[in-house]
């Protein structure tokens, strides 16, 4: 048997040799030596079973069956787009165990995420902790994965001094609306070691489903992607709010600052551009005061199985009523004490 044909026995070597497609196919040119080579194949196949059942499959007859197969059975591309095979998919489906414990770390991260409004400013946070706050809200997700988003670190005593003024400023103007709004003192503000703004760039709704055309159409896509555009930004905030918890801080979300006013007065003392705005800021830290737990709706006020349940839709007459008999006691109170 010629050696350059890809299966060759010999006495004490190896009963197939594996070489590359090309020499093979150079090897194989006519269909007579085809032929051959299968039945050498089928041969080699018999010669290496019956070795094996006698000595009990050593190393080269191993590897003389596994080359026979890769030759009968060419290997094929069975990878999904994650580079998983879909037996190993099934295997990791079968054997799933959900990490409880590491649930139960995170909720427990998650109700000690807990708003405070005053903090103690002789306790300060490292840069350090800020770039972990940070590096949380990079990693959330977002529409087209766009990332619309970017964050003002504020270290400046002066600037946080002024934004609280604006703020205090704007709980005046609303008190002279008759809003009724439950103010909180804003003054705390500029007690927040951890003073972060968050801004967003609307213009990456372009990056959603839209016409851009000024359609009737185009509208009602402009409005979907700038729902789409807020909620990314709040998912990354979140992520930001969750990291400061994990580290044992409270933390304040400010979100009073979507009128054109506030982004007049809040701009030129940050020095964001007008193509962004300021979505809300971010205050964390050791807390002034003991924080305290707020009041939360229960599961089965907030979740529907399947289909909505009509028992859990409030008339507008019955959220009027909510607004202004509970909205002041589960702003403000610890949850022990909502009646």
């Amino acid at each position: 048997m010629p050696t350059s044909w890809p299966f060759a026995s010999t006495t004490g070597a190896p009963l197939i040799r594996c070489v590359s497609k090309s020499s093979a196919a150079s090897a194989i040119d006519a269909s007579g030596r085809i032929v051959m080579t299968f039945a050498v194949m089928i041969s080699a196949a018999f010669m290496a079973v019956l070795q094996g059942v006698r000595f009990g499959y050593p190393r080269r007859t191993r590897e003389a069956l596994t080359c026979i197969n890769r030759h009968l059975h060419p290997p094929r591309r069975l990878f999904d787009n994650a580079g998983v095979r879909p037996e190993q998919a099934m295997d990791a489906a079968t054997t799933f165990a959900p990490q409880l414990a590491r649930y139960e770390a995170l909720m427990e991260v998650v109700r000690r995420r807990i708003t405070s409004r005053a903090f103690r400013p002789d306790i300060p946070v490292p840069r350090e902790h800020i770039e972990r706050v940070l590096e949380a809200a990079r990693h959330a997700p977002s529409g087209a994965n766009a990332q619309p988003w970017h964050y003002i670190v504020v270290t400046d005593p002066g600037v946080k001094r002024e934004i609280a003024d604006y703020f205090v400023a704007e709980a005046r103007k609303r008190a002279h609306l008759r809003m009724k709004f439950p103010t909180p003192n804003y003054r705390g503000l500029e007690t927040a070691p951890g003073f972060i703004v968050v801004a967003a760039d609307f213009r990456f709704v372009r990056a959603f489903p839209v016409l851009l055309d000024g359609s009737d159409l185009d509208r009602q896509y402009q409005a979907n992607a700038e729902r789409i555009l807020l909620q990314s930004v709040a998912a990354s905030t979140m992520s930001a709010h969750l990291a400061a918890a994990a580290l044992g801080y409270q933390v304040w979300w400010v979100t009073a600052i979507g009128q054109e006013d506030a982004q007049a007065a809040l701009r030129p003392l940050l020095g964001v551009p007008d193509a962004l705005a300021i979505i809300d800021i971010m205050l964390f830290g050791v807390a002034a005061k003991p924080p305290y737990k707020r009041w939360k709706k229960t599961l089965p006020q907030i979740v529907s199985w399947d289909r909505f349940d009509p028992a859990n839709l409030m008339t507008l007459a019955e959220i009027d009523e909510w607004v202004r008999e509970t909205r002041h006691k589960v702003m403000y109170r610890d949850e022990a004490k909502v009646d």
